[in-house]
């Protein structure tokens, strides 16, 4: 089983409330629009030993960012297949480049950002999970800063918690 942190959206803003959620973590997902090199070194100055940390840029995110991130990550994770990329599209009409990821790597978790709404769905005709965590920082028209916190356990992703947190 492993215990996953996921945010996205932060564009440059660091909330030390995210530092019990890292440190109980076994691995951080950034869906993109990380905003600066700040936010890498404070998730990795929080991060276990060894962790695996996996993020990828955003539209807003400048070259050093996309430096130390990709534009897409695919990867295993239990016995999963994820791919994180940060604008994917609307829920099951996604962009031409997700639809070719979809066919080529078949995930059966697919995390995305860019919109600041939170949205956690099945997506029946891809069989996959889509997983947006709303915008965990202050710039955007969202009300509330969101990130979740959940599991993956074997074939199963489980005992998903919404954190949420003023955007003052």
């Amino acid at each position: 089983m492993q215990k996953i942190f996921l945010l996205s959206d932060t564009h440059g803003f660091w909330d030390d409330a995210w530092i019990k959620y890292i440190e109980q973590a076994d691995e951080v997902w950034h869906a993109g629009d990380i905003g600066n090199t700040f936010v890498i070194d404070k998730i990795n100055n929080y991060a276990k030993e060894k962790m695996k940390n996996r993020m990828v840029y955003g539209n807003i995110d400048g070259q050093d960012i996309r430096i130390q991130t990709k534009e897409y990550q695919v990867f295993q994770i239990e016995k999963l297949t994820v791919l994180i990329t940060h604008i994917a599209g609307g829920f099951s009409k996604y962009n031409s480049q997700t639809k070719r990821l979809i066919q080529l790597h078949h995930p059966n978790i697919l995390v995305c950002g860019h919109s600041h709404i939170l949205k956690i769905k099945y997506d029946e005709s891809n069989k996959l999970w889509y997983i947006n965590p709303g915008a965990a920082g202050t710039y955007g028209l969202h009300y509330v800063r969101t990130a979740l916190f959940f599991e993956v356990n074997n074939e199963k992703i489980q005992n998903f918690k919404i954190v949420e947190w003023s955007k003052k």
